[in-house]
């Protein structure tokens, strides 16, 4: 069984690759929003992204699902209500993003 440390460990290694392959900033100013704003929908996101971006729907949902999915910092909440899944960012991976978007910029 991994250790919690290898586990940040992979977790920022993926992180750091991820944002290595931002081009145009919008990778970053994803996870900006999930530092600052911490729970989001992909509507929600789509709306701020795009005031700054020329980005489809379609690329924001893609990026947050590989965030939530590949990289492992999103918790996903599907309400029963509504149809949008909240993605919160984890609390115990806060300080590793905010440390690795600092050092990657």
């Amino acid at each position: 069984m991994r250790s919690p440390g290898d586990i940040k460990r992979s977790i920022e290694e993926r992180l750091r690759g991820y944002l290595s392959r931002d081009h145009t900033g919008i990778r970053r100013e994803l996870l900006n929003l999930f530092v600052r704003i911490k729970s989001l929908t992909v509507p929600l996101i789509f709306e701020e992204m795009q005031q700054h971006y020329a980005i489809t729907y379609h690329s924001i949902a893609s990026m947050v699902g590989t965030i939530a999915s590949r990289i492992g910092i999103l918790h996903v909440r599907k309400p029963v209500e509504g149809n949008n899944c909240v993605y919160e960012l984890k609390e115990k991976y806060l300080d590793l993003v905010t440390r690795v978007m600092q050092s990657a910029a």
